[in-house]
């Protein structure tokens, strides 16, 4: 907040739209009353939900019409504080939780830690932003609101209205005797984390007990294999951040919050956040089953029945299973924000400092998961487009393209040289063979399990097993088999990027092992569906992967015709303006018979 009334106005304290906890996600305590078809140990009552024809929908309906309502309570105060501060001219700024890559020119693409202006927060769901000279709409549950809107970077006597400094000792009256502004500061940042952190073990509560619980007692209706699915490694995170939230407890200053040293409780834990990895791996399939069921009128009474039981909020199941994700990603941005307002004679500073870069490694980690994953949609119609495949599909071993290129294959028993286009795999090479007039096709010709190889640097000069000369070469040897491929290289710099290629694909397998890494079979399936989809209609196929709807289903109203409705691409999707192929087409229209 820039303006000199919004010192009156906000007396830098933390404002509950400053909370960040996901949208529609900061309300929680109240008290509501549920009567039956239920019973008091919170096991559904069983001929509640059986499948005559109208029992979902009767019990449905009687929970609708108690008129106990789980939305905001005052209907949207967030934004109405948020649209207030603008309207009176303060500045409110976001941090961006993710990338928001977008094809449409009315929306704000940033990338994960942009700052952005918030300029409009009528809707819920879409905001309008700057950044620097660009404007548009972008969604609300990707950004983060900061804490301190300010944002002093050292400490500075206070404006008044008439623009001139006030004295120092209303500014101990402001902050409380012998606080600075960068001490109050801090104290907001501490607060937002502590309390959050309440919040989000709330919400962590509320899906174990309120929606897991429920389907466990529900055989007839859900498998453990589906309940992994829908649900991951949650219950795992939530005995995981139940810890955590004790040991920022015994951490907090209640009297003086701004002399809390938090930082060696996110040290102390960095190791076990991974556990965030497989989670927001699967999260994918956990969207595409939900979408499943959600299709069968029983199910969607079943889980609204789960969150009137539980007494949650109006969000739907994908939304909470959303906090998780978003909760990841805003720990850097809280300790980033925690670090700016943090003395470096503060005896926190250097755990701060050190936590903000193990949990930024952390994110890398998980964002590097999530982008091997969007990258086997582009492995599976890479292979699509390749003629006379045999064999298994790549992606049954392989996620990561590590390097590609041409080089010269020299084969026994003549020492036979072919020019081929190889393409190296984690766990496998795949050799192709150039169309020898459209050099844009390729033809499937073998494959070399690299589980089996060891490389050997080969010296220029006559080569002993192929009886040749050759150079730039290597060979792979095969330990079990004694087989031996010997590749040439056109460059000695292309023969080094082949052979650090190799050690790369090695280190990423090994990797992959220590991490636990792995691709399910239902991603697997549904990139070679789509790939095969798009390869038989010819032409380019827009990506209707259902884990990115997700985000924008968190029960939105219906948007003015103005307000963007299209799909939102994030993370590894290409930035492409749409074609105006359809636009050109639909002006003939009026000519047609």
């Amino acid at each position: 907040i820039t303006s000199a009334v919004a010192f009156d106005i906000l007396p830098l304290k933390l404002h509950p739209f400053s909370q960040s906890t996901p949208t529609g996600l900061d309300c929680v305590g109240w008290k509501q009353h549920i009567s039956s078809p239920v019973i008091a140990d919170g096991a559904l009552d069983k001929t509640a939900l059986t499948d005559d024809v109208g029992s979902e929908e009767d019990l449905y309906e009687d929970f609708r019409s108690s008129n106990h309502r789980y939305g905001h309570p005052g209907g949207g105060g967030e934004q109405l504080a948020i649209n207030e501060l603008i309207s009176d001219g303060s500045v409110v700024y976001a941090e961006a939780l993710w990338d928001h890559v977008t094809m449409d020119d009315q929306e704000l693409g940033f990338k994960a830690g942009d700052v952005i202006e918030v300029m409009d927060a009528t809707n819920k769901e879409w905001w309008w932003g700057r950044i620097l000279d660009s404007e548009g709409w972008f969604p609300a549950s990707f950004v983060r609101l900061r804490v301190n809107q300010d944002e002093p970077m050292e400490d500075y006597p206070l404006k008044v209205e008439g623009g001139k400094e006030d004295d120092s000792s209303s500014g101990t009256r402001r902050f409380g005797m012998g606080q600075t502004t960068k001490d109050q500061m801090r104290t907001n940042v501490i607060n937002e984390i502590i309390s959050t952190e309440r919040d989000y073990i709330k919400h962590l509560k509320d899906i174990c007990e309120g929606y897991i619980k429920q389907c466990r007692k529900r055989a007839d209706m859900f498998t453990e294999e589906q309940l992994k699915t829908i649900f991951g490694n949650i219950e795992d995170i939530y005995r995981c951040q139940k810890k955590f939230v004790k040991a920022l407890e015994k951490k907090f200053n209640k009297d003086h919050p701004h002399l809390s040293e938090v930082g060696s409780c996110f040290l102390e834990y960095q190791t076990e956040f991974q556990i965030y990895s497989e989670y927001c791996n699967n999260h994918p399939n956990a969207c595409m089953e939900l979408s499943r069921l959600t299709k069968v009128n029983k199910y969607v009474y079943f889980f609204e029945a789960c969150r009137l039981l539980q007494k949650m909020i109006d969000i739907s199941l994908d939304g909470f299973l959303l906090t998780p994700v978003q909760k990841i990603c805003k720990y850097p941005l809280q300790l980033a924000e925690l670090l700016k307002y943090t003395n470096p004679q503060h005896r926190d500073f250097k755990d701060v400092e050190a936590a903000l870069n193990a949990m930024k490694n952390v994110a890398r980690l998980i964002n590097e998961r999530k982008r091997r994953l969007e990258n086997i949609d582009k492995i599976a119609q890479w292979q699509s487009s390749i003629e006379d495949w045999e064999g298994e599909d790549v992606l049954v071993r392989s996620s990561e393209l590590i390097y590609s290129g041409e080089l010269t294959k020299i084969s026994h028993p003549q020492a036979k040289s072919q020019q081929r286009m190889f393409f190296l795999f984690d766990h496998q090479l795949v050799c192709c063979k150039k169309d020898l007039l459209r050099r844009d096709i390729l033809y499937y010709k073998s494959r070399i399990n690299m589980d089996d190889m060891e490389i050997l640097d080969v010296e220029d000069g006559k080569d002993k097993d192929f009886n040749i000369s050759v150079k730039n070469a290597f060979k792979l040897h095969c330990r079990d088999t004694e087989e031996v491929h010997l590749f040439c290289a056109k460059k000695p710099e292309q023969k080094q990027r082949w052979l650090k290629a190799f050690e790369n694909e090695r280190r990423q397998v090994q990797l992959d092992q220590e991490t636990g890494f792995s691709i399910t079979e239902v991603q697997k399936k549904q990139a070679m569906l789509n790939a095969s989809k798009q390869h038989h209609t010819g032409k380019p196929k827009a990506v209707t992967r259902p884990y990115y709807d997700f985000l924008m289903r968190q029960k939105h109203p219906t948007l003015p015709t103005t307000l963007p409705q299209q799909q939102v691409f994030m993370l590894a999707e290409p930035k492409r303006k749409p074609s105006n192929f359809w636009q050109n087409i639909s002006r003939l229209t009026p000519f047609r018979k």
